[in-house]
Formats: C-alpha cells, structure tokens, sequence
C-alpha cells in the first residue's frame, strides 16, 4: 500500500508485487499533515498491506524540503502506530504525472482544473509502480 503525503489530503493506492501492479483507491484528508489516524487504521484493516511505501517528495535538485521533513514523520508514525514495514520511494514528478494522465484520458473538469482526489490517489499508484518496478528505490524513513 502506497501513500502521497499531503497537507491537506493523503493519496492512498493498493497494488501487489505478484502482479507488480498498483492501483489508486482514495485519499485521507488531513488537517496541516495530520491524517485522522482512524481513517488511516479503516483502509489498514481494510486491504492488510504487509508494507507502505510513502512518497518523498524531494526537490527537483534532489534536496529535501520542509514537506519532505512532514513526510518522513509520517512514515516513521505509520510505521510506529502499525508496526508495519515502511518505506519512502522518491516522488518527484509523480503529482505531475498523474496530472497528465488525467488529462490525457479526458478527466479534467471546467477551466482546465482537476478533480485533486483523482489526482492524488493516482500519485500515490505512481509512487507504488515505481518501487513495484524497482524495488531497489526504497529507502528507510
């Protein structure tokens, strides 16, 4: 299982390594980066992930930033709260990505603006195909 930390809303995406397929399934909202962790247990409980990745998002030239600092805590949370292997996959990109992917197959909504739940679960499945595909991406929160 997959996450894209946000502020606002976390992207949620399942996948699995037999199949190496991920698939976006919802978003959590969030209040300044804080999920209900309720909700966060509900889609645990829900889809029994044996790992989560997160997703880092770095700057461009690879430094980290102040949401890169809230998104290793809240890996280091999730892996504390479930006692569940974590681990942060870099992101870069991957927000863009699913916004073009949207786009691209008609998703967009008046004045060109998207639906952002739609996009941040499909970021969130972006993050979990790129360590599906390349596992070696994945580093310790």
């Amino acid at each position: 299982m997959a996450f894209d930390f946000g502020l606002r809303q976390i992207g949620v995406a399942h996948g699995q390594t037999f199949t190496a397929t991920a698939e976006g399934i919802g978003i959590i909202k969030a209040s300044d980066g804080v999920p209900n962790w309720d909700d966060i247990k509900a889609v645990l409980n829900e889809w029994k992930p044996n790992m989560l990745i997160v997703g880092l998002p770095l700057n461009m030239d690879g430094s980290e930033s102040e949401l890169s600092r809230l998104s290793r805590k809240f890996a280091r949370r999730l892996q504390g709260r479930f006692d569940l292997e974590v681990l942060m996959v870099d992101e870069r990109l991957t927000s863009q990505d699913a916004k073009t992917s949207l786009r691209d197959a008609g998703h967009g909504s008046e004045g060109g603006k998207f639906d952002l739940t739609k996009v941040d679960h499909l970021a969130a499945a972006l993050i979990l195909q790129s360590w599906l595909d390349q596992p070696s991406l994945g580093q310790r929160p």
